[in-house]
């Protein structure tokens, strides 16, 4: 099973490298980026691995990462990502020792990879299950931790035929999950070495709201007025976004932060707005509704302002992260793929977050967050509320894996 398993990691490897001689940019990217990895040192110092698939991940391990470099200052991190659009993004990432791509997954890379360092743990990532490289750590006797695991009832471990899966998570020290069923899921396997703690990444959404920073240009332009933010958007969001536009209340602006902010999507996003500024030409002193964010690196910050907070992608493949906004008490509204994530479930249960399928319905929930303010305060409580609730993770994980192994 493992020769089979390896094989199709070699076949998705083949698949990336064409794509990549078709002149897909990010498959370029994924290929050139493991065509060499540095050989490991004698350094007698520890290290600790961290596997992220992409920045999101990244931001859930963040934390962990920044509470151990505390608390023991000469530990070395190695920093993984599978994907381009998390490394090119964090490559930079000042408290890793080294910022790499994760070697595709056979047993050669994997018994290479783990002796490079004097590894005393590794860390996956929500859900980075790469069997080769779980293997070798186990053989080597390195401690494995998943941080902010979620799992889900259809995945290959709970299936008939997932009996070589299930035992691959033997190689697994402890499993560190985000809610009741995926702790559920992992006992019915007869797996018990799991904690339910949260997600870590709530832990660093409220240090970036500990650590705002004011942008004088954004007050200027939000002026006296409230401001709704629509943060990653994507076409079929900004279909819906800019009928809503032409009925905004005299006292409100919006902010557009597209998901893609190439110079062709920008040019054809504001060729539909009237009296707009981008934000890279943006004059303080002129008065527009419409500011287009055409840079990244801010939103996160940006959502202070916000009365409340559209999030984009949830008409494709899932939406994007809603937890910087729910930070500073924003109520959120997004498309109908969403499920994936458990914040997004919890909150549309509880009425701080709202999910919408057509125009009709945002201009319904924009329209009651925006003149209903006793709808709006209970909607800001409930995402207030809820973050308060879900704080901590970060320190449990810290608590059990260093009373487990010593650096």
């Amino acid at each position: 099973m493992r020769g089979l398993y390896t094989l199709a990691i070699r076949l998705y490897a083949t698949a990336v490298r064409t794509a990549a001689l078709g002149g897909n940019d990010k498959a370029k990217l994924w290929v050139n980026g493991r065509k060499q990895w540095p050989e490991g040192n004698a350094d007698p110092a520890p290290w600790v691995w961290f596997h992220a698939a992409s920045l999101g991940e990244f931001e859930q391990g963040r934390p962990l990462i920044e509470a151990l470099k505390k608390q023991y200052p000469d530990l070395k991190v190695s920093l993984t990502f599978f994907s381009p659009s998390g490394y090119e993004i964090r490559k930079n990432y000042p408290l890793a020792d080294e910022v790499l791509y994760l070697p595709i997954d056979t047993p050669k890379n994997a018994r290479q990879w783990v002796k490079r360092h004097r590894f005393v743990a590794t860390f996956f990532i929500k859900y980075e299950f790469w069997f080769n490289y779980m293997n070798a750590l186990a053989e080597e006797g390195i401690p494995l931790y998943y941080i902010s695991l979620i799992l889900k009832p259809k995945q290959f471990f709970f299936r008939w035929y997932g009996g070589w899966f299930r035992k691959q998570l033997k190689a697994v020290t402890h499993f560190f999950v985000q809610d009741d069923r995926t702790l559920d899921l992992l006992h019915s396997i007869h797996l018990d070495n799991a904690t339910r703690c949260g997600d870590t990444r709530f832990d660093r959404v409220a240090d970036i709201a500990q650590q705002t920073k004011h942008f004088p240009e954004i007050e200027a332009f939000i002026s006296h007025r409230n401001c709704i933010i629509a943060g990653s958007s994507w076409p079929p969001d900004e279909r819906l976004l800019l009928p809503y536009l032409e009925t905004l209340p005299e006292d409100y602006c919006m902010i557009i932060a597209p998901h893609d902010i190439s110079e062709t999507h920008i040019r054809q996003l504001t060729e539909r707005l009237d009296n707009y500024q981008l934000y890279t030409e943006i004059h303080p002193e002129r008065q527009t509704k419409i500011l287009v964010l055409n840079t990244i690196g801010m939103l996160s910050q940006l959502y202070q302002y916000a009365r409340f907070v559209y999030i984009g992608g949830g008409f494709g493949v899932n939406i994007h992260n809603i937890q910087e906004p729910v930070t500073f008490g924003c109520p959120v509204v997004f498309g109908p793929k969403y499920e994936s994530f458990k914040e997004a479930v919890d909150l549309v249960n509880l009425a701080g977050a709202f999910t919408i399928k057509s125009q009709d319905e945002l201009n319904k929930i924009f329209d009651r967050l925006i003149s209903d303010e006793a709808f709006y305060r209970r909607a800001s409580e409930t995402c207030k509320n809820y973050l308060e609730s879900q704080l901590g993770a970060t320190q449990i994980i810290l608590q059990k894996i260093t009373s487990t192994f010593s650096f």
